[in-house]
């Protein structure tokens, strides 16, 4: 690496919001990706699927979202083992991994307990690992949202690096992208790497042609200084579903040649050669797709004006049913002498199919228990993982409580009670059916509680793993 040129780094972000029947797995069809299936299914081939035949996640910084992976890997398969074949095939020239893993389900962290927060890291990073066969460097902030919390529970799980915007930063910001130094508790850093928000916005929302690409980046980059580093992040869906040119923009973008004013690179590797020196603070609980503190996940705010006021009963709610779900499993888990957090942030490998459920139990000295006993324990970390599930930061993002994403939040909820009254027999259902009920649509006056009595009625029960079990969801009559 020579510093001879500055240096450009173009991250994608590749994530979909997670479009399964919690209840049956299934995906179902969405008329308005016609011709195609779903929306899955369109974005692949616009995006996913000639982004990999074009060879650019060789060349460029990225992360996928862990519930596209999970589609990729069974319904696009091609396309996800050209994914994978690129993170591998950086790691055999440069020594260091171009991808980022992802909190796992896309959750605020800011707005998480300390405890999910690290739960969302701990599984992110393991299933990378599993994935791509390397351990990241960086992990990518859901929504770049971001508190000193979120920053230790990256850095006690051994990463590096994040990615944040220069919006969400204060200092010295002078040496472009960075990398930067954060200071946080008992005198450690973490680094963080800095993207140019009007740069990566003019890119996202004005992409030159694909025959001025070039001309425009050597016309942005040409005073730059020698050594420096560009970030432009974004959406990962912009190159080829939301600009039909963006798969040959990227290409040109990510293949300079000598007679170019810039050399390409990526954060890990441009770490590497590139230490952080400067050190800069961040600006707690700021995103950047949200400039009101989080509101947009939170309570509402002008970033979906008038409608979005459901959302801080929304959340509430969801909130007091999780701690609810996590009383019930800790009582249950301690009375075993286990800690119940390590044992949740554990069972990752059991959803990545690396170890059978009673085998699992084994491992963490369970095997003895009767088999009601490990079927209680492991039917209540299964409901853990819905109960993670719900708070995907899609449910809060829209301005209406009637579209899918917040539809499926509630989903998750009742896999989440079925689970936990399969295991323990507690009712949690009526609770969540009150509190659901101060949630209202602006746009049809519907509450959540009808919401949930709708996803309910429509549940296939026959081919839920549950089977008469997801009954014990329905609420009975109010206290």
């Amino acid at each position: 690496m020579s510093d001879t040129k500055p240096f450009l780094c173009i991250h994608g972000h590749f994530y979909q919001p997670p479009r399964e029947d919690p209840f049956t797995g299934t995906y179902r069809r969405e008329p308005e990706a016609a011709p195609y299936e779903n929306w899955n299914e369109r974005i692949t081939a616009e995006c996913y699927a000639p982004n990999a035949q074009a060879g650019n996640f060789r060349r460029i910084s990225f992360n996928l979202g862990g519930t596209l992976a999970r589609w990729m890997d069974i319904h696009a398969h091609e396309t996800y083992e050209q994914l994978v074949s690129a993170v591998r095939y950086y790691y055999r020239r440069y020594s260091v991994v171009n991808g980022l893993a992802q909190a796992v389900h896309h959750t605020i962290l800011p707005l998480a307990r300390g405890r999910d927060k690290r739960c969302q890291v701990r599984w992110g990073i393991a299933s990378f690992q599993h994935r791509f066969g390397f351990r990241p460097d960086g992990i990518w902030l859901p929504e770049m949202a971001v508190d000193y919390e979120t920053l230790e529970a990256v850095a006690e799980s051994g990463l590096w690096f994040v990615i944040l915007s220069d919006e969400q930063v204060q200092g010295d910001l002078s040496q472009g992208a960075g990398p930067y130094k954060v200071r946080l508790s008992r005198n450690r850093f973490i680094t963080i790497f800095v993207r140019n928000r009007s740069l990566s916005n003019a890119f996202s929302f004005n992409m030159p042609a694909a025959k001025d690409a070039r001309e425009w980046i050597n016309g942005t980059l040409r005073n730059s200084p020698p050594g420096s580093l560009t970030l432009l992040a974004t959406d990962g869906e912009t190159f080829g579903h939301h600009h039909k040119q963006g798969i040959e923009v990227l290409r040109a973008l990510t293949t300079p040649t000598l007679h170019d004013s810039y050399e390409i690179t990526t954060l890990g590797h441009y770490l590497r050669q590139h230490p952080p020196a400067v050190e800069v603070e961040v600006i707690e609980n700021t995103a950047w797709s949200c400039s009101h503190n989080l509101g947009r996940w939170a309570t509402g705010c002008p970033c979906t004006p008038e409608c979005g006021y459901w959302k801080g009963a929304l959340r509430r709610a969801l909130d007091n049913l999780s701690r609810s779900i996590d009383e019930i499993y800790t009582d249950v888990v301690r009375s075993r002498d286990l800690a119940p957090w390590s044992l949740r942030d554990d069972y990752i490998a059991v959803l990545l199919g690396q170890v059978e459920g009673l085998d699992f139990l084994a491992e963490h000295h369970l095997g003895h228990l009767s088999t009601v006993a490990q079927q209680q324990i492991l039917k209540l970390l299964e409901a853990q993982v819905y109960r993670q599930c719900m708070f995907t930061s899609c449910a809060f993002f829209f301005e209406d409580l009637e579209r899918l994403e917040p539809r499926y939040a509630i989903a998750n909820a009742i896999k989440a009670i079925a689970l936990v009254c399969y295991a323990s027999g507690d009712d949690l259902s009526r609770a969540f059916h009150r509190d659901l009920s101060i949630a209202v649509s602006l746009r049809t006056g519907r509450t959540g509680a009808q919401i949930m009595d709708e996803l309910l009625q429509e549940a296939q029960l026959g081919e839920s793993p549950l089977g008469g079990a997801m009954a014990l969801a329905r609420p009975g009559k109010s206290e």
